[in-house]
């Protein structure tokens, strides 16, 4: 296991309810100390966020990861509508420092035209897989991922990890990345015991785990005189 772990998560604040509840759902069952990086788009100064149809503020930021970290060591990014149902440490254990980047390698349809906040959803080769990443921040092929090169390139190159051979594109268990709201319930319920995406907006507030979610809500907010 490693003595700790850098775990960057995507901010909006739109959502902020969902970062607040992913964070306290991940230090409540961590064995190791884990430091946050939360994508605040008012953080980031040296980034300009210029491309078109973006479903959140840190659809193309989360790959600016390697560089937040100076290029060193090992991090893992998490998209902020998530929910951890065990140690974060048994996912970092599974680091492969041969690999630039280690994801879900979910091979997944489009269904709906329209996804949360009424955002256009695009179908594309490779989708979900950049919602939780291992990077491997020291890999010589991710040293191109500058704020320039990122404010450069589209959405098809950055998503689909189009820098990268797909021999240096890793694949984590399945259950890293349970999609509770696109998953039939027979293919979830083994899989619940791990980070599985939950989204706090109305139309998700009954979704499949969402007692889940709510537990760490609740938890998140103890303490507070409500």
């Amino acid at each position: 296991m490693p003595n700790s772990l850098t775990l960057v998560v995507g901010f909006d604040q739109r959502e902020a309810i969902s970062y607040h509840t992913f964070c306290q759902s991940v230090l409540e069952k961590s064995s190791i100390p884990v430091r946050f990086i939360p994508l605040a788009e008012n953080t980031l100064q040296f980034y300009r966020e210029n491309h078109k149809n973006i479903s959140n503020r840190f659809v193309f930021s989360r790959f600016l990861t390697p560089y937040l970290l100076d290029f060193q060591g090992m991090a893992v990014f998490a998209d902020g509508d998530m929910v951890c149902q065990t140690d974060i440490a048994e996912l970092a254990a599974l680091f492969d420092p041969a690999k630039a980047v280690q994801v879900v390698q979910h091979n997944y349809q489009t269904k709906s035209a329209r996804k949360y906040l009424n955002n256009t959803n695009i179908n594309y080769p490779r989708k979900n897989w950049s919602s939780l990443v291992i990077f491997n921040c020291s890999h010589a092929s991710n040293r191109i991922l500058t704020p320039s090169y990122i404010e450069e390139k589209d959405g098809a190159h950055l998503h689909r990890f189009g820098w990268l051979p797909d021999e240096e594109i890793g694949a984590l268990p399945v259950e890293w990345n349970t999609m509770t709201t696109l998953q039939p319930k027979s293919y979830i319920t083994p899989l619940a015991r791990r980070a599985s995406r939950i989204t706090a907006i109305p139309q998700y507030r009954n979704a499949a785990m969402s007692d889940v979610w709510w537990e760490a809500n609740g938890r998140a907010n103890e303490g507070l005189d409500v």
